[in-house]
């Protein structure tokens, strides 16, 4: 009997593994995600911080040859990204993969594409977009004489941390700023804490489907709708790096920088792979947030998907194609209105437009004591 018992159970262990990578929804039903819900709230931090953080966000002598800020990469107007499907690099290089909105960055697990960074301490990642020499190209000591050159910022640092100006104050004023930088206003967020009328009957429709048919949740989970891990979607390589020789050189001088073996010979994104060194990797990105995804197309690590619509019918077809691309995408057979309550869905988790006004940015002057020189 107790054969039996254990072969009848194997037998079902074995059936449920089955639907699980057929995509079946009575799975998804049985797994268990972390749960949507609205985003938590957070302790503001100090307003003097922040008004600094965003005086710095959009200077451009945060950069080596001070011709870019956070801000070009991440513009208030484009969903707090560059709109771009391969995102600017610094001057004299151009980067591979696709510019990620700020926008609730403070609640991710962890950051980049490739998921190389913890978001804890989440200035780390200032950090990295101020130093990389693809991003900003900024060193710590010349950055911090050039604030120390402008009276105003002397004074604002007095002002924020009473303190002069420092490299770690600097990034730690703009990651206070950024961590102002969230969704307000979300339609899911008021129906999640009861106001039934805050989505329409299209868009409930489209949230029945995203946690059942068409299994979205099984990656956008949480309240950031991502599990911040990465996957293997199949995505098609975008040919502009393959034409583009700043693209390859942006791409291979990253992977070497990373201790990517063989980047000498890499014509394509490796991803994850990047960090962990392991070959079923290659290919995988983290999962991205779906909040504010109104604004932040084109989409992919790449930005190959120009729409909700488009993304949409990708996964709809079970992704591309790839060698080890995720067992969990397959083709989903949704009708066109299942499609369109699913887009319904995604718009109500955009919240009103995150805007700040940009500073009029304070100029260098001639540190008087400097002109006393003996004769």
């Amino acid at each position: 009997m107790r054969i039996f018992q254990r072969f009848l159970l194997g037998r079902l262990v074995v059936a449920a593994c089955m639907v699980a990578l057929l995509g079946g929804s009575a799975a998804w039903g049985a797994e268990k995600y972390s749960p949507l819900g609205p985003l938590p709230d957070l302790k503001q931090p100090d307003s003097a911080r922040v008004e600094l953080g965003r005086y710095l966000f959009f200077d451009n002598r945060l950069s080596g040859d001070t011709a870019l800020s956070c801000a070009s990469c991440h513009l208030p107007t484009k969903g707090w990204t560059d709109g771009l499907p391969l995102s600017r690099a610094y001057p004299g290089s151009e980067y591979f993969r696709n510019a990620k909105t700020v926008l609730n960055a403070v609640h991710a697990e962890v950051l980049f594409w490739d998921g190389r960074l913890s978001s804890d301490p989440f200035e780390t990642h200032v950090r990295d977009h101020l130093t990389e020499s693809h991003f900003m190209n900024m060193d710590g000591r010349l950055m911090q004489e050039r604030i120390k050159q402008i009276p105003e910022y002397v004074k604002m640092f007095k002002n924020a941390w009473n303190s002069e100006p420092s490299f770690g104050k600097i990034r730690n004023s703009i990651r206070d700023f950024e961590k102002t930088l969230v969704s307000r206003n979300v339609p899911f967020d008021k129906y999640m804490k009861g106001d039934k009328r805050a989505l329409s009957s299209n868009a409930k429709k489209g949230l029945t489907l995203f946690k059942g048919k068409a299994g979205c949740i099984r990656c956008h989970n949480g309240a950031y709708f991502s599990d911040g891990k990465p996957y293997n979607l199949g995505v098609p390589t975008n040919p502009e790096i393959a034409k583009n020789p700043l693209r390859q050189v942006g791409m291979r001088s990253f992977f070497l920088g990373m201790g990517v073996p063989g980047f000498e010979h890499l014509t394509e994104d490796v991803g994850y792979y990047t960090v962990s060194k392991v070959e079923a990797d290659k290919g995988k990105f983290v999962t991205p947030t779906l909040r504010e995804a109104t604004r932040t197309a084109p989409y992919m690590h790449n930005g190959t998907l120009n729409s909700l619509e488009g993304v949409i019918e990708y996964y709809n077809k079970g992704g591309g194609k790839a060698p080890n691309k995720t067992p969990l995408l397959k083709p989903l057979r949704l009708t066109a209105s299942e499609k369109e309550a699913l887009v319904e869905f995604l718009k109500s988790l955009s919240g009103d437009e995150v805007v700040v006004t940009v500073p009029e940015l304070p100029k260098y002057e001639v540190i008087k004591n400097w002109l006393k020189v003996k004769n």
